[in-house]
């Protein structure tokens, strides 16, 4: 039988990746498929309405805090960074609700706009950001840092000297 005959293939976020599988995100220390999942919620939760530029500059964030000064070494500990003291840096991660993906065709986006910021494809829309809000917020930290753009509902920022804070 092919596979083209077959009437339950597995939904388009299952597969996008396949081929990355055996891949390591680019600092080399967890297997992609970790790296991928932490990436690609983030990427969706933080900007799944927002189309891919916003979706792509949050992702920029991730990968330029990566091995930065101040931030850890792998794309989950990016991603969960502050949660041991209840200061999370990506509010989606310690929210209190579920974490399971809604919309499968945002997630299907999400994860492959993760694939290629990992494989070093995506250019970076926020001008070195290591730092966003929504638009309706105005947290105090934000004055302390240079402006470098808006996408989407979020105003990206860098730290004057281009070191975490």
């Amino acid at each position: 039988a092919s596979a083209e005959g077959s009437k339950t293939s597995p939904s388009r976020s299952k597969i996008i990746t396949k081929p990355e599988a055996q891949a390591v995100d680019p600092v080399g220390q967890e297997p992609l498929e970790d790296a991928i999942t932490c990436l690609s919620r983030t990427i969706y939760w933080e900007a799944k309405s927002e189309g891919a530029a916003g979706m792509e500059a949050v992702a920029n964030v991730v990968m330029n805090r990566l091995g930065k000064e101040g931030f850890p070494n792998t794309i989950c500990e990016v991603v969960t960074q502050g949660s041991e003291q209840g200061t999370c840096q990506f509010s989606w991660w310690c929210d209190g609700r579920s974490d399971d993906v809604e919309e499968e065709k945002s997630y299907t986006i999400a994860k492959e706009i993760a694939r290629k910021a990992l494989n070093r494809q995506l250019t970076d829309r926020t001008g070195g950001a290591l730092y966003f809000h929504h638009r309706k917020v105005s947290p105090n930290w934000s004055a302390e840092y240079i402006k470098t753009g808006e996408i989407g509902e979020h105003i990206y920022y860098k730290p004057h000297d281009n070191s975490a804070k």
